[in-house]
């Protein structure tokens, strides 16, 4: 006879992260359950067009958790902290190498019952991703069903932020009739989440319809269509004459453009940052990139570009995470500025988020004036990547979620300055910053994990493969007549059962 199923816990693995918690802009329920109204359908402007066909194995994946559309077996509380979703409860075995999962009661969209053995097979499908996905760096994941709602989730090693690793979208959990024998994953009509992903216009649109029978109540809007807008003034005036009722990621130069009441900001664990290619050109000398860390002034990217929307970068974890200013530790080792004369550089960005063009002129005309010469180029993300990871250019300003992965502040450090890492822009490789990572990752109690994150974080800030510039706050526009959107310094939630107009 199956076991009852468990109504919600509270999460097992509780790590504090961010003071304060997700805000709403004008309503309490932006997180919770939904009433017995009946909205009509949200129009959203998103800022990422989708670059995979909805793959829930790369950065589509977050396309998909901010619409409502898919969720895995935990998700991240305000705090930071792993917390219930498709589990309601989990406990750790054998040394932590081991975690079982117990599910609560809920159906996929396609009217299937979520079991103990569809969620083995949907974590399964995700660690033979290829390429897999970037939480799984280093992970040696395997699961299975261990009774009709348990199931076990094992590590090659222990792995103390598992649960929190489940968090990431990327994680999700999909039906059966998801998962093609070509190992691609539709995740039309196969979620688990309020929001059902019912059609899609290549990467400029999708649609989207409430799914009655989500486990967490039903949804007070009746259904979603998203656009996907690259352009952040466009964003902005999509808002402003009520064609979209949402737009994401708001420039900061379209704020005062808009109405009274509708522009909503909120502190983000996000930098803005200048990577370094270490392995070829001018910046494989550790010379030039210490001059080019010398050259730049943050606060001019702060005051402006971001004009009051950021502040000049302390490191790598800002001031959102209300631990680390406390645990900061001094880069040491630096090496000292080389010449700069004749040295010839290319600089790229993405015109995606609005403020990152601009910032890259400001650091073009402050490399110029230190003796380089720059080459600015500027792309949208999609069509930037490719040679972004290929090692194309010398340099190049991101936007980047710290807590992206997991929420802990170590796996960004493993994904994005390990030599293995999935995301390592800067293409460093260096043994220190390996041994410090791995040290960290094998902390399980949260606040020498922290410590151990900010030795790691001064020894990559040591070899100037990166010069933070700032940390920052993230504009999301709603109409007037919205309600309960979800403000989430994670940048993983956008719309919930509670969004309505």
């Amino acid at each position: 006879m199956p076991l009852p199923r468990l109504r919600p816990a509270a999460g097992l693995l509780l790590i504090p992260l961010l003071a304060g918690c997700f805000a709403s802009s004008g309503d309490s329920s932006a997180s919770g359950s939904s009433g017995s109204g009946d909205g009509g359908r949200l129009r959203v402007a998103l800022a990422f067009q989708p670059t995979e066909n909805y793959s829930p194995y790369g950065a589509d994946a977050y396309a998909l958790s901010r619409l409502g559309v898919a969720e895995g077996l935990t998700r991240l509380d305000a705090n930071g902290a792993a917390a219930p979703a498709l589990a309601a409860s989990w406990t750790s075995e054998e040394d932590g190498t081991a975690w079982v999962f117990t599910l609560r009661e809920a159906k996929f969209q396609d009217g299937t019952d979520v079991t103990a053995e569809a969620v083995a097979e949907a974590l399964t499908r995700a660690t033979q991703a290829e390429p897999a996905p970037s939480v799984l760096t280093g992970v040696k994941l395997t699961a299975k069903a261990v009774s009709d709602d348990q199931v076990q989730v094992t590590t090659g090693a222990a792995d103390p932020v598992l649960p929190l690793r489940l968090t990431n979208p990327s994680l999700s959990v999909f039906s059966p009739k998801a998962y093609g024998d070509d190992g691609k994953v539709s995740p039309v009509g196969t979620a688990t989440g309020p929001f059902e992903l019912t059609g899609t216009t290549g990467d400029t649109a999708a649609t989207l319809d409430r799914f009655d029978d989500y486990w967490g109540g039903r949804a007070q809007a009746s259904g979603i269509d998203a656009k996907f807008v690259s352009d952040g003034t466009a964003r902005a005036n999509a808002l402003r004459t009520g064609d979209v009722d949402i737009a994401e990621s708001i420039p900061v130069a379209q704020v005062a453009s808009l109405d009274e009441g509708t522009a909503h900001e909120v502190n983000t664990v996000r930098n803005t940052s200048l990577h370094l290619n270490t392995q070829s050109g001018v910046f494989k000398d550790a010379r030039l990139r210490a001059a080019a860390r010398e050259a730049i002034d943050a606060s001019a990217v702060a005051e402006g570009v971001y004009e009051g929307y950021a502040e000049p970068a302390e490191g790598l974890y800002g001031s959102a995470l209300s631990w680390a200013s406390g645990k900061r530790v001094a880069p040491t080792g630096r090496a000292k500025a080389g010449d700069t004369v004749g040295k010839s550089i290319t600089l790229a960005t993405y015109s995606d988020r609005a403020e990152l063009p601009e910032a890259a002129q400001v650091l073009q005309q402050q490399l110029e004036k230190a003796g380089f010469d720059v080459e600015l180029e500027v792309r949208t993300y999609a069509r930037l990547e490719s040679d972004l990871l290929a090692k194309e250019f010398d340099a190049a300003v991101v936007s980047r979620n710290m807590l992206l992965d997991t929420g802990d502040p170590v796996t960004v450090l493993a994904s994005d300055y390990a030599c293995d890492g999935s995301y390592n822009l800067s293409f460093l490789c260096d043994r220190t910053v390996d041994k410090l990572i791995d040290t960290a990752e094998a902390q399980a109690d949260p606040a020498k994990r922290q410590d151990a994150a900010m030795k790691a974080e001064a020894a990559v800030l040591g070899t100037d493969a990166v010069i933070p510039l700032v940390h920052l706050k993230v504009v999301t526009g709603t109409g007037t007549a919205v309600k309960g959107t979800a403000l989430d310094p994670y940048e993983r939630t956008l719309v919930s059962t509670g969004t309505r107009r």
